[in-house]
This record gives structure tokens, sequence and C-alpha cells, in this order.
């Protein structure tokens, strides 16, 4: 037989005793008084000390402490002070006017997550320091165990931020304000400008980076747009970095311009050659010890350049490597690299330095550059750079392009090669210079072949019509600090060589004086004669060239010539005599000399020996040019192949 179920149980609230009514009602009132009379500034050293335990730093609320409660929970406090590390000199590394915080109280009751909608920091200052063993001051307090902390945005108000690296002498004064955000959920991005040295140079910087609060995650990018000016060096950098305060890693489209790429060297430590005005805007990255600077393009001077580089670090000395192109080069933008300023005339692009040096080089007597090179940058650095140009633009001289490939290890550079396609032909160069001493010693190989005579000068209109090919070779070792230095005590040989062709007879007229001829030609027209050959060999020695061998001979004159050269005072002294092999009666049979500068060259008769025609007929024998020579000129066959010959007196 079943039992009856048993009757459900009711529960309800069961009226309050007299007792416990009293004892809620005096608990509710304490609450309220508590409520009303509780001072949130009882909390400040309790937190205090809980800062300090948890950073190892001091930490002092010496203002009012407030809260309002709820479920996000506001906590205001005023004139905070944060303790720096104990090798600093200074003892606050941040203080605040105010900060006012927020917290949402379930996730952290519940979850043991901190969420911080809000932080509004008011006159924040902030200092950042690297210590003597290169720690920053940012480094510091226990973060095992630590809760998850959740940061949404921060606020600030007339913030100032200072970053000191000592070590390499960089010091960064920054005031900071917080941006209007243009989403409510997105942390607001902080307009920023300051000044300070970078490397001991001053600088000033300017723009907007992304909330502070993105620095406390090393591992994501950390947005910026800033742009910086260091003397007459400008850079425009936005993008990426990760882990800015070490630079550890960046994905950024860097703009650099300026007036000077050598201006560079104390900023970044990549030593170049002087330069006109440049401008240059690529991806700039890092890999470890590599800094890249890829896909750039730009101008230098009136030459475009693009191409990609990097410098390694990490090692005895940075490496720098580079790919550079350029589709038209202005020749004289390459001044810088023999110690001279480019054109400073009409459009052409140059900075004051370089025209006031231009005007006083325009003003000096000398033509050779005597502006020292730098050996501290000579050895600063290693390199390995490769350039070419499509086209170069030199207007009174006819090179057409290049390819050259620097090498620097060690304080020794080398050029291998430095080539220039010109006139048709080609100049091919080998160069080494060794500035491991106080002076430099430089060894240059140059070979030039195929030189097409008439486009080699293309000013002169007696050469427009001419015929021929040039070549030769220079052999020269000097030691100096600059090109006039090492020219100047310059040894080896210089051969250079035409085989056969044709040149204007007026041209050859005026060599020889015949002055009927030459009349006869201007009053009709020009005409051209076969040439034969052509060729001059010198021995240099301490910086003068001394003649072995100079002729120039055509069916119509034969000039041979003696003397010398100095490279050492920049002076001609050479005796040229012209033999026609017609007969004339004005011919002038008296020798010719070349003398002056390099600057300012003349070009006159010896009036001394005017009339002595017997004195210059002198037996010249046979006219044979070095066999060292004959292989690089196109003598050509046939009868005039023979280069000089006997002729009568």
């Amino acid at each position: 037989m079943n039992d009856a179920p048993a009757p459900r149980r009711r529960f309800g609230l069961r009226p309050l005793s007299r007792t416990g009514a009293i004892v809620v009602g005096v608990l509710a009132a304490m609450i309220v008084v508590v409520a009303i009379l509780f001072d949130w500034n009882w909390l400040r050293r309790p937190i205090e000390w809980a800062v300090e335990r948890q950073t190892g730093r001091s930490f002092h609320i010496a203002g009012d402490l407030d809260v309002d409660l709820g479920r996000v929970t506001t906590m205001r406090a005023d004139a905070l002070t944060f303790g720096n590390a104990a090798w600093s000199k200074v003892p606050t590394m941040a203080a605040a006017d105010r900060a006012e915080l927020s917290v949402e109280v379930l996730p952290f009751v519940f979850k043991r997550e901190t969420r911080i909608p809000r932080i509004h920091l008011t006159r924040p200052q902030l200092r950042l320091e690297s210590g003597p063993d290169g720690i920053g001051n940012w480094v510091f307090g226990d973060t095992s165990g630590e809760r998850r902390t959740i940061f949404r945005d921060l606020r600030i108000d007339d913030g100032r931020l200072l970053f000191l690296d000592p070590k390499n002498r960089t010091n960064v004064d920054i005031t900071l304000d917080s941006a209007p955000s243009p989403k409510s959920e997105a942390a607001s991005a902080v307009d920023v400008e300051g000044k300070g040295h970078w490397a001991g140079n001053r600088f000033t910087l300017g723009g907007q980076v992304a909330s502070p609060l993105a620095l406390r995650d090393t591992d994501k990018p950390y947005r910026i747009d800033l742009r910086a000016t260091a003397g007459p060096t400008r850079a425009h950098a936005r993008g990426t970095l990760v882990d800015p305060f070490r630079l550890r890693d960046f994905d950024l489209q860097l703009m650099l311009a300026g007036q000077d790429m050598e201006d560079l060297f104390p900023l970044i430590g990549i030593a170049t050659p002087p330069t006109p005005p440049y401008r240059l805007d690529g991806r700039f990255t890092r890999d470890g010890d590599t800094w890249r600077y890829d896909g750039f393009t730009g101008v230098v001077g009136d030459s475009d350049l693009a191409g990609s580089a990097s410098v390694t670090v990490g090692r005895a000395r940075p490496l720098l490597q580079a790919n550079l192109v350029s589709k038209r080069l202005d020749f004289d933008d390459l001044a810088g690299f023999v110690g001279a300023p480019p054109q400073t005339g009409g459009d052409e692009a140059s900075n004051a330095e370089q025209r006031a040096k231009a005007a006083a080089l325009a003003a000096d007597a000398r033509l050779l550059p005597d502006t020292p090179y730098d050996l501290t940058k000579l050895r600063a650095m290693d390199a390995d750079v490769r350039w070419k140009a499509h086209r170069i633009n030199a207007p009174s001289l006819p090179i057409d392009d290049m390819d050259a490939h620097l090498l620097l290890d060690a304080g020794v550079l080398r050029l291998e090669p430095l080539n220039f396609g010109v006139a048709q032909g080609d100049i091919r160069s080998q160069i080494r210079m060794d500035a491991r001493n106080d002076t430099i010693r430089t060894q240059a190989k140059i070979a030039m072949r195929g030189l097409d005579l008439g486009e080699l000068f293309p000013q002169a209109e007696l050469t427009k019509t001419a015929i021929g090919r040039l070549g030769g070779d220079m052999t020269l070792a000097g030691t100096g600090n600059s090109i006039a230095g090492i020219l100047g005590t310059a040894d080896g040989d210089i051969a250079i060589g035409m085989g056969r062709g044709q040149i204007s007879n007026l041209l050859m007229e005026l060599a020889g004086l015949d002055i009927a001829e030459a009349l006869k030609f201007l009053i009709t027209k020009d005409k051209t004669v076969p040439v034969r050959c052509a060729f001059s060999d010198f021995a240099v020695k301490d910086g003068v060239m001394q003649a072995r061998t100079l002729a120039f001979d055509t069916e119509d004159t034969i000039i041979v010539g003696k003397g010398q050269v100095s490279l050492k005072d920049e002076t001609l002294d050479l005796e040229l005599r012209p033999r026609p092999k017609d007969r004339s009666i004005l011919a002038l049979r008296s020798p010719l000399v070349v003398g002056g500068t390099f600057k300012n060259p003349s070009f006159r008769p010896d009036f001394k020996r005017l009339g002595l025609r017997g004195a210059v007929a002198v037996a010249l024998g046979t006219i044979t040019p070095p066999a060292a020579l004959l292989a690089t000129i196109e003598v050509g066959p046939g009868e005039d192949s023979a280069c000089g010959g006997r002729y009568a007196k």
C-alpha cells in the first residue's frame, strides 16, 4: 500500500523580530554614516604601500584621493610622484598634478582581470633614461603572477616626456597633448612637439604618435608619424615601431632631405662625400643588426637616384652595402668625390657653402682640387657600393654612362671598376687609396679605348669633322690627402695615341702657322686631310710629366715635340715643331711653345727663331710610337699607317 505523498514545504521570509529589526536598522544607519563621513584619503597610505610593494619604487599621493563607487568605479588623486631607479641622479621618474582612473569592478572581482577603460592625466611628467649598464629606468618590479590588465584609453593634458641616453649623447624633451579620437572606443593618439640632441646634434621633433598605452606591449606595432629637423637635415618617418625604446624592429616610410649628405655622418655614422642638396624617400626597416633602406627614390643635385641600401652594425666597423641606379646623372654632382664643388650657375642645384667654395675656386689660380679627404670618415666604416648611371649629362664632355663599384675595408678604398662610356669608347679605371696612415697612398690604372676624336671635343668647331679613335694607358702612384697632393707627387707612365683618321686642314695649317693656306681655307671652305697617327709618351716622376716621344703626323704637316708638364705646379712647358710638308712662302717654321698654367694655357710661336729655317730643319729620323701603345690604337692598314717615317728637310 502506497504511502500518501508528503505535503510540499513552503518557503518565505519570516518577519524580523523586534531585535532583528533594530540590528538591521543600526547597520544601515552605520553604513549611511560611514558613507557620509568616510574620507578616502585614509586609503592613501595603503595604496602607496601596495604600489611600492609591486614596483619596488616609492609612490606618494600628496593631494586628495576621491572615489566614485559604481559598476565602473572612478578614482581621482592629486599631486602624485613615482620614484626613479636607484642609480639615477633625479629621485622622481614620474609625476602628475592629477590622475583619474576608471576601473570595471565585476571583472576585477570574478575574473581577476583589471579592466581600465580610461586614464586621464593632467600635467604629467615622465623621465625615461638609460642607466650605466644600458638598462632603462622603465624596467622595474616583479611582474610574475600579476593580474591581467587591459587598458583602453589614455588622455594627456599638457604633458612632458624626457628621454636621456648619455652613452649615445642623446636627450629629448617632448611636450604631449592627446588628440581628439575619431572613434569613441579607440585609444587617443598624442600630438608631440619637442627638441633636444641626437648623437650630440641638435634637432627638433613634431608630429603624432599612438597612445602611450601601446608602449606597454613591446610585441605589437606602435604607430608614429613624426617629422624631425637636425640643422639642414630633415626627416619624415611614418609607420610602425616594435619596442620603440630599443628600436628592436620597425617598418617605416622614411623621407630624408638636406643640403649635403655629408651632414648625415655625425647623425647616423654613415660617411658620404659632399653632395648637392638631396631628397630621398623609401622603406626603412630593421632585421637584427642590419638597418635597411629599400626601394628609395629621389634626387641628389640635378641627378635622380634610386636603389636600396643597408647598414650592418655589431661589428668592428659598420658595413654599408648599396645598389644604386641613376637614369640621368648630372656629371658635376660627382664633384664631391674629388673634393670639388658642383657647378653653381643658372639652375644648378647647390647649397650656400658649395657656392662659396665654387667662387673661391674660380678665383684661385690653380685648377686641381686641394680639399683634403677626411681620414676619420675613410676609417669609420666599411662599404660595398655599386652605382650605375644609364645616361650622364655633361654638356662640355662626351660622357655617356657610368659603372662604378666602391669597396672600403679598414681604411683601404678601392674603385674596381670605375668605368665611363666616353665618345663611343670607354675609359676603364682601377683606383686604390690606402688611408690607414696619416698620408693617403694612391695607385691608379686607367685604360682608354676607342674614343672618337670628333666627339671628344664637342665644343670645338675645328674638330667636329675629325675622324679617328684614341687609345692609351695611364699608370700613376702618388701620396697625398687631396687630388692636387696625389698628382703633385705622382710617379708612373702616361701614353696616348691615335691611328688613322682625318682632321681639319685649317687646324693643321694654323698649328703650322701657314698663313697663306689658312687664309685660303677660311675664305673658301675648310677641308680635311688624312691623319697617319698621333701619339704622346710621358714618364712621370715626382709630379712632373717628361715627354719621351710626342708626334702628330699627317700628309700635310708633321709636328714633333718635347718638354714637360708639371702636375705639382700646374704648369705647361712644351715645345712643338710643326714641319709643313708642302711649300708656302708664308709658312712660319719656328717652334711653337705651349706654356702657361692648366687654368690659363698659352699657345704662341717662338719669335726669336722666326725665319731661322735652317736651325729648325732638324733631322728627325724615324718617328716610332712606343710598342706598348700600338695595342691600344687602331693604326690601320695601308701606306699611311707607317706613322712618321723619314721626310726631306
